[in-house]
């Protein structure tokens, strides 16, 4: 049998964390008979996704991005549709993708794995022409994302306390909502667009989400006083979201988002400003993932 080519796509600062011994790592972990590997580490945003397009049209069989969520989507979009299969190892601040797919966070664990040829194949979705794999929105996960991506020390404390410092002034705005043709008017504290079921560190706003359901979980989050707060986010944690008044889950193929003012939106995690309608819509079964 011959050897597959695998190349991991690095990025040396998502999660804070130093990665100059990763391909030291791979090498010890990797299956020699299996794989032969190279190494590319990202130099700017959007590399990722130029190095991984690079590897599809040569044909390497399996390109792993070694990072966070972000990473994670560049190396993703450049695959889904492809015969190049994606690996994992994760070294972001959520993960939440990999934690979605099991991937395990230990990067020596991740890397072996590998060898273990499990490959799924999953769902992709389209945000207004944007691919996203784990969870995208608009509201106010989108704005903590938008301010988050410019904090100079990213963490999950870093997130919580941006949380806990804008939750108190943040106004909900009205949404016209249209999944699948059905139109619905609601005033949301946030929408959130799921594919997998958490937005990462295992904070699951979509607990009945699959990744191969050919569907999308549209949460909205409706306005809530203050005090709710503990225990709407006590239940993100122990996947009873759905369970909440303050929350509604509808599940669709096609959806269309319409508010009159701009808004930031964020593709798993990544913020981007955004102006108009909103729309989403799933690709099943469209991505390799290997892991």
């Amino acid at each position: 049998m011959s050897k597959k080519n695998i190349l991991f796509i690095i990025n040396p600062i998502s999660g804070g964390k130093d990665k100059k011994d990763f391909p030291a790592i791979a090498h010890k972990f990797l299956n020699k008979e299996i794989f032969e590997a190279s190494f590319e580490l990202t130099q700017r945003a959007h590399h990722a996704y130029e190095i991984a397009k690079d590897a599809v049209q040569k044909g390497i069989d399996v390109v792993v991005a070694v990072g966070g969520d972000g990473t994670i989507n560049e190396v993703a979009s450049a695959l889904e549709g492809s015969n190049t299969t994606m690996g994992i190892v994760p070294c972001g601040s959520g993960n939440g993708l990999a934690r979605t797919l099991n991937v395990s966070l230990n990067a020596d664990k991740a890397v072996k794995a590998l060898n273990n040829l499990n490959v799924e194949t999953i769902d992709t979705a389209l945000l207004s022409g944007n691919k996203f794999f784990n969870v995208a929105g608009v509201g106010f996960d989108a704005w903590i994302s938008f301010l988050f991506a410019n904090m100079p020390n990213r963490g999950f404390k870093g997130y919580i306390k941006t949380t806990f410092n804008e939750i108190r002034s943040y106004q909900p705005k009205t949404y016209e909502v249209e999944i699948d043709g059905v139109v619905l008017q609601r005033k949301a504290f946030m929408i959130s667009i799921a594919n997998s079921s958490q937005f990462g560190n295992n904070a699951y706003i979509a607990p009945s989400a699959s990744l191969k359901d050919g569907l999308l979980d549209v949460c909205i989050v409706k306005p809530f006083p203050l005090y709710a707060f503990p225990l709407l986010a006590y239940r993100l944690f122990n996947k009873t979201s759905e369970k909440s008044r303050y929350v509604e889950i509808i599940k669709g193929k096609n959806i269309r988002i319409t508010t009159d003012k701009p808004e930031v939106i964020h593709l798993d995690g990544e913020p981007k400003e955004f102006s108009g309608e909103i729309f989403a819509s799933i690709k099943p079964l469209s991505l390799k993932v290997l892991h």
